[in-house]
């Protein structure tokens, strides 16, 4: 086997390596926030839970969270297309 040979694949060997460690602490990365997110996904569901204890409906409070997440000419739009349908139906 030659030096330059050698040399590459101690390179190759090298680079696969901090590859394959770059991609562990990827995944232990995930795997920790995957974690979190059950927990936290627990949590809201405890949340919920507690709504539905103190006489609160649940799909309303759900509806509510998410309009909340859209922009006002969003909503707007949304609300307007659907009237028309309703109006198209005969519902309003």
């Amino acid at each position: 086997m030659t030096t330059n040979t050698a040399n590459q694949q101690a390179a190759t060997s090298t680079s696969e390596a901090v590859a394959a460690d770059e991609l562990r602490q990827f995944i232990e990365r995930l795997e920790r926030l995957e974690e979190e997110k059950t927990g936290i996904g627990g949590d809201i569901k405890e949340v919920f839970q507690e709504l539905r204890g103190r006489g609160f409906d649940v799909k309303a409070v759900r509806a509510i969270l998410r309009r909340r997440k859209k922009d006002r000419a969003e909503i707007q739009e949304e609300e307007a297309i659907l009237e028309m349908y309703l109006q198209a139906l005969g519902e309003i």
